[in-house]
């Protein structure tokens, strides 16, 4: 939360439960919110969707929709409905340098809180990519200047570090009129037997590979994180 906080600026409101208002460092976040809101603990777990709240929330203004950017690195959301799989693919697209994230109709939404608390902890320290909701035509528009990939069918060679990955709903998978715009399909080889693979794990795999082939695209940011540690 502090991180989050920290990267977006001030928020426009900060709730705090009143025993979470006499411990210091919790009434210290809350100011940097342009206002506080203190409430009863009993309000304060009826306002929550956890079970265990942290017993301070945060009002953030969500940021103005980005055009697209027709060469930059892409993943597009074809009708993904479960937030953890979206949260992981957000994540995912954060770690490896994806500039930004298309959610067609019938996606879940990025923004809501299931989503947020999958996606929170390598977003929040690093910065989300451009996320937004769109329509097929700016998937295309995403594609112009690169190759328009999908995850499914046959193995591919070397990939292009601007590609526009294409997931595709939990059980159909990509739509048709999607598919048509495919110029490549990949397969990730399972030699475990398993007959797939969870989508955002997946993601994970695929963006990865984009990125090894380049050199530079994840070395330096891997190495210092491990000499950190």
């Amino acid at each position: 939360m502090q991180r989050l906080a920290r990267a977006r600026g001030a928020a426009a409101q900060a709730v705090v439960s009143e025993p979470a208002w006499h411990e210091p460092r919790l009434r210290a976040l809350a100011g940097w919110a342009a206002r506080v809101v203190v409430v009863p603990a009993p309000l304060f777990a009826g306002i929550s969707a956890l079970d265990s709240p942290a017993q301070i929330g945060f009002v953030l203004d969500l940021p103005p929709a980005a055009s697209v950017q027709a060469a930059a690195a892409t993943v597009v959301l074809d009708r993904l409905q479960d937030p953890g799989n979206v949260g992981s693919v957000l994540r995912s697209a954060a770690a490896f340098g994806v500039a930004q994230v298309l959610a067609l109709k019938g996606s879940v939404a990025l923004w809501s809180p299931k989503v947020l608390r999958a996606a929170w902890e390598r977003t929040s320290a690093c910065g989300w990519p451009r996320a937004g909701r769109g329509r097929a035509g700016s998937a295309a528009s995403a594609a112009r200047g690169h190759q328009f990939t999908r995850r499914a069918g046959t193995a591919a060679g070397r990939l292009a570090l601007a590609l526009c990955w294409v997931l595709g709903h939990e059980g159909q998978g990509v739509s048709a009129t999607l598919l048509a715009r495919c110029a490549l399909q990949v397969r990730i080889p399972q030699p475990g037997g398993e007959e797939s693979l969870n989508v955002a794990a997946a993601a994970a795999v695929c963006l990865y590979e984009s990125a090894r082939q380049h050199a530079g695209a994840l070395g330096a940011g891997s190495t210092a994180r491990r000499q950190k540690g």
